[in-house]
């Protein structure tokens, strides 16, 4: 299982190689022959990968032969991205001339004899060994299989992206009512605590889900947590979650002491009902402690646990446990026809219902299960295809193991092969956690895994090319809970697929402590799964697997949580960038260092830099526009940091600049000249008074957030045609008449907050952004009117007015909104009283919206 993507890092080879930018990069070099040759041994050897894939369980030789191989693939992906890195160089060099008056970083200009020394010793070793790799194949007596490109055509299932975490429960409709009842009774307990107890996969969650979002629930309770609980129930981590769920507010850099104070504090006197979801460690005395803390609320407040073990059950639980079984072959059908079948043909294929009877059968129940091989097998109408899934293999593991996750693994093993990496990277996210498409997009373009082909035949930009695959996984049932806002994508992964991600990415993902002595040879992207140095004695600034030679060849270290002051050292950040040459992804947020080291430059491969809330940081190398490969730099919350590098121009490929500074003018360095900039953010800039002026070459920006700055900002929209998404929250734009008549076009989120100037900017769409799609205000007692020209945007899918106490009225063209599918209206004084189902005066104009929310409360939320 380990192995079982290799053959999408070959793929994933071979695909650079045929790209038109590598293709240019090598014709320009005289590299064709090489290359070409390099190519040729590549596909060979990747002609029988799947069949190696499938048979090397039980050939130890052959699971040698296969490490052997990815270990050269990887070296072969690092020497074409340098490659390409240092003809982008080039190409920048000779443009705009060397940042210092020394140019021997670039070697390229000053001695082309010497790159292509480089490269092409390189490359012949590469070809080499794959050649010898190639030959030893034959003693396997592998089979070449036939494979498409990569790319799964998908039929359109009727749904929406809006709000898409429709939970697909069926079946359990005693268990929702059984538990509410206990939930009603009056009782003298001051902390009744029901476990919910079920194997993984049974839809604990789901349930849990359903209970506390069932209306009944809502009027029973002043206060509804819900909180995810660490595997090791981290006494501080859980206490910050329930507190970020009360008050919306991230409170990890609170002392301990803070926390418990802002808890006994938010629950005191209220009667709430809070739900401990996935509830693993054993630790009483961390539940004990947590439970004294709990019992400052009022007399028949409530917990849920959802938990796999019956020991974690009894050791929580003051009431008996709801046991949860599995669902009844009737139900199961009902939830596979859902899934496996399209819901516009009136009647399924009897051929493919009988088989699916047979399957349903297999999955002894397990709504995980059902779903999954429903979501595999919708892609599909052969019947033979079918008739593979219900006599695989596979099925024997589960009945002699009973362990689910090989049929799991099924929907893995029919993944295109351009999924299978990306899959691989949730095993670096913790278990439970809320995943953006943002930080996705950080992470998969840094590591090459977003197709430019499908980006270039179906004239996507890659942001939404990874939109794409968030999507298609979600279709596929390995993603869930599944959510857009605002042009945001944000999922959870099951916790058994999350443990499938991190079976298949053994060899190639780690999770890793402050404490990790070593790491296997094959790593190459890590992600630290701790905050703090608490417990780790003697700690020298460094990880000791740092300080190996294995650590030469990551691509990627990240951060899952914000660290402690101290842990990020200046020693830190040095050693990762003198000693792990080939990183895509570097994260050295909340560090404690006061400079970034020169020698970033060296990092030449580099995509992705996060120095986000360095509250030490003072200055940037200059060396640092050397990273011509650089797509993202995050460089917000950096409160101390005095400007920017001169020559950020010669970052061409930047996609995503997110700053904080203390200069008055970006125009000086050069960010005007970005042309492949995507999304610009700024946020805590207190002096900032101009972007840029005059002309720019920003004509590829897509997202504009401007936050927390003081004074009045001078920004020509003029330039800015691909203006898709502008979020403006507590500063006020310099608005001129030339500004209000240029305003984009193509605007289709527009998120205003805490601004005095709301009335003047929402003006601005009286005759513009005809694309609007999403509008939002938020903290805004300025505006006083819903303007009676909105309803002429009529694409427009969602409005949120949030805490605008001065609002009066609903328009009246607002029932002309066709498209608009949400409306939340939260303290929005008389408004909120107006729109009341029923009884408000503005409730026959927005009737028809299918989903309505009103101060917190769903009164209408119809799913599509």
């Amino acid at each position: 299982m380990a192995q079982s993507l290799l053959f999408s890092i070959a793929q994933g080879v071979l695909g650079k190689i045929a790209s038109p930018a590598f293709k240019k990069a090598v014709t320009i070099c005289c590299f064709e022959n090489q290359i070409h040759e390099l190519e040729n041994t590549l596909t060979t050897v990747t002609a029988v990968l799947l069949d190696a894939e499938e048979k090397q369980a039980k050939d130890h030789r052959l699971q040698q032969w296969l490490r052997r191989l990815q270990d050269v693939l990887y070296d072969a992906e690092d020497i074409l991205d340098e490659f390409e890195c240092e003809a982008l160089r080039k190409r920048v060099i000779n443009q705009y001339g060397g940042v210092r008056e020394k140019v021997h970083h670039f070697f390229s200009l000053s001695n082309p004899l010497i790159l292509r020394a480089k490269i092409s010793h390189k490359i012949k070793e590469i070809r080499e060994t794959l050649s010898k790799i190639s030959i030893e194949k034959n003693q396997f007596d592998l089979s070449v299989r036939s494979v498409d490109n990569g790319v799964v055509h998908l039929r359109s299932r009727e749904m929406t992206y809006s709000f898409i975490n429709k939970l697909d429960v069926v079946g359990r409709d005693v268990d929702k009512q059984k538990i509410i009842e206990i939930l009603m009774r009056p009782d003298d307990q001051n902390l009744l605590v029901i476990p919910i107890v079920g194997i993984g996969g049974m839809g604990k969650t789901a349930l849990a889900k359903l209970i506390y979002n069932d209306d009944s629930v809502k009027e029973q309770f002043e206060l509804r947590l819900w909180m995810c609980v660490p595997e090791d129930f981290d006494f501080k981590k859980t206490i910050d979650g329930i507190l970020k769920d009360a008050i919306g507010q991230s409170m990890s850099n609170h002392a301990i002491q803070q926390s418990q104070t802002f808890l006994r504090d938010t629950i005191k006197d209220k009667k709430f009902l809070l739900v401990l979801d996935d509830v693993w460690s054993h630790d009483r005395s961390r539940w004990e402690e947590l439970k004294a803390l709990l019992s400052e609320g009022a007399s028949g407040s409530k917990i849920i646990v959802t938990t796999r073990s019956l020991e974690v059950a009894s050791m929580m639980g003051t009431h008996p446990a709801h046991n949860l079984n599995s669902l009844s072959h009737e139900d199961s059908m009902a939830l596979f026809k859902k899934w496996a079948f399209d819901q516009k043909e009136k009647q399924p294929r009897p051929d493919l219902l009988d088989i699916g009877n047979d399957i349903v059968i297999k999955c002894q129940g397990v709504p995980l299960l059902v779903k999954t091989l429903g979501s595999l097998l919708y892609t599909k109408g052969e019947e033979g295809y079918w008739a593979h899934i219900r006599d695989s293999e596979i099925w024997k593991l589960v009945e002699e193991k009973e362990d689910i996750l090989p049929v799991l693994k099924l929907s893995y093993d029919h993944l295109p092969s351009h999924l299978k990496r990306c899959f691989t990277i949730f095993s670096l996210f913790p278990k439970g956690c809320a995943i953006t498409s943002p930080r996705l997009v950080r992470i998969w373009m840094a590591l090459g895994l977003i197709s430019s082909v499908t980006s270039t035949r179906e004239k996507l930009d890659l942001e939404d090319v990874v939109d794409g695959y968030i999507k298609e996984l979600w279709k596929r049932s390995l993603i869930q809970e599944v959510n857009e806002s605002e042009s945001i994508l944000s999922f959870k992964v099951h916790d058994l697929v999350h443990s499938l991600a991190t079976i298949v990415a053994q060899n190639n993902c780690s999770v890793v402590g402050f404490d990790t002595t070593e790491i296997t040879e094959g790593v190459r992207y890590i992600s630290f799964s701790s905050r703090s140095l608490e417990g780790i004695p003697n700690f020298d600034g460094v990880p000791p697997f740092l300080r190996k030679r294995t650590s030469k060849r990551l691509h990627a270290i990240k951060f899952e949580f914000d660290v402690d002051d101290g842990v990020i050292t200046t020693e830190f950040g040095r050693i990762c960038i003198s000693k792990c040459n080939h990183l895509r992804y570097l994260d050295l947020s909340c560090g404690s260092f006061e400079e970034l080291p020169s020698s970033i430059c060296n990092l030449k491969q580099l995509r992705s830099l996060h120095l986000s809330k360095n509250k030490q940081l003072k200055k940037l190398p200059d060396t640092i526009c050397e990273l011509q490969s650089l797509l993202h730099l995050l460089l917000n919350h950096c409160s101390k940091l005095g400007y920017l590098p001169k020559n950020m121009k010669r970052l061409v490929s930047l996609r995503n600049l997110y700053v904080t500074t203390q200069q008055k003018s970006l125009q000086e360095c050069g960010i005007q000249y970005l042309e492949n900039l995507q999304f610009l953010g700024l946020t805590g800039c207190p002096n900032l008074q101009v972007l840029f002026e005059g002309t720019s070459q920003l004509t590829r920006l897509r997202k504009l957030e401007i936050e927390d700055c003081g004074e009045p900002i001078s920004l020509s929209f003029v330039e800015l045609i691909a203006l898709e998404y502008l979020n403006i929250d507590n500063c006020k734009l310099m608005l001129t008449d030339n500004n209000k008549s240029n305003f984009p076009s193509n605007l289709r989120v527009l998120a205003i907050s805490r601004s005095e100037q709301v009335m003047e900017v929402v003006q601005c769409l009286d005759k513009s952004a005809c694309a609007l799609a999403s509008f939002s205000v938020y903290d805004c007692p300025t505006l006083t009117d819903v303007p009676e020209w909105l309803p002429n945007h009529t694409r427009l899918r969602l409005i949120h007015l949030i805490r605008c106490s001065n609002l009066s009225s609903m328009p009246q063209g607002i029932q002309s909104l066709a498209a608009l599918k949400e409306l939340r209206v939260e303290n929005c004084g008389e408004l909120s009283e107006r729109c009341r189902p029923t009884t408000g005066k503005d409730w026959p104009k927005i009737a028809e919206i299918p989903r309505i929310e009103l101060d917190g409360i769903r009164v209408q939320w119809t799913e599509d």
